[in-house]
């Protein structure tokens, strides 16, 4: 079973000298891919630094996440938007950027403002943008709708929500990220997805964050990837290859991977 995992911080501290052998955990389980979306500016050397220790598995992608975003956005994303012009480094995305309602309000209209020009970048860029839309997901799904003009492509990275905004976001051409919260009995995905929801899905993990039962509340990795392919099996009533072959073409065609 080939899978690719869409979402993963797997360059943060968390792991420590035990990296290296949770990527050959995640290699062995059949991960042949990583999306690591940045965050700010504390990671974006490790970010790299992992990138250059593994070309062609682990692929960074560039942007400002909501939950960083404070009175120097402006000069943070000038900064970002330098570095995306480096055309050395195979940027696979714009992200990890979007809005966060959960944690905070106090910079809510810069949240707004910094996700909109990322908005932007995806479509001059022709990169994919990966959204962060905690409590938010009405207000990511209209700004991306004021941007789109044909050319926003992305993902909505750790998909929560309803019917309604599942179809919103087929009609918008993008994808749902679906990772571990598939797993939970309260997760609630059981009752919003359907068979023909499975061309709209990629996988994540969104590592070392929101692992997957029986692992909840502990450390995720990569390698737990095939856990939420076997929820999603049961939910959907597919098969667990059928369910990796579509969201591992899925994911390799939204950030153009290598075949």
């Amino acid at each position: 079973m080939k899978l690719i995992d869409s979402h993963a911080h797997i360059y943060v501290a968390d792991w420590g000298e035990d990296q290296q052998a949770m990527i050959l955990r995640a290699m062995d389980a059949g991960v042949e891919a990583v999306i690591m979306p940045h965050i700010d500016e504390e990671t974006s050397e490790v970010l790299l630094q992992l990138y250059q220790n593994y070309p062609d598995w682990c692929w960074p992608a560039m942007g400002l996440h909501p939950c960083s975003v404070k009175d120097d956005f402006s000069e943070l994303l000038d900064d970002y938007e330098k570095r995306l012009a480096n055309n050395s480094i195979p940027w696979k995305g714009i992200g990890e950027t979007g809005l966060d309602y959960y944690w905070d309000l106090t910079y809510k209209k810069e949240q707004q403002k910094a996700f909109d020009r990322q908005l932007s970048w995806a479509c001059e860029l022709d990169l994919p943008i990966i959204i962060h839309s905690r409590d938010s997901l009405d207000d990511c799904i209209s700004m991306a709708k004021q941007r789109q003009d044909g050319r926003l492509k992305g993902v909505f990275h750790c998909f929560s929500g309803n019917r309604e905004q599942v179809q919103q976001i087929n009609d918008l051409g993008m994808y749902i990220g679906i990772g571990g919260v598939a797993t939970f009995k309260n997760g609630g995905l059981d009752k919003v997805l359907l068979p023909e929801d499975l061309d709209l899905m990629v996988l994540e993990t969104d590592s070392p964050y929101l692992a997957p039962a029986p692992h909840r509340g502990k450390r995720n990795e990569p390698a737990y990837l095939p856990l939420v392919v076997k929820r999603l099996s049961e939910i959907l009533d597919l098969t667990e290859e059928e369910i990796a072959r579509t969201t591992t073409a899925n994911s390799s065609k939204l950030f153009s991977l290598p075949a």
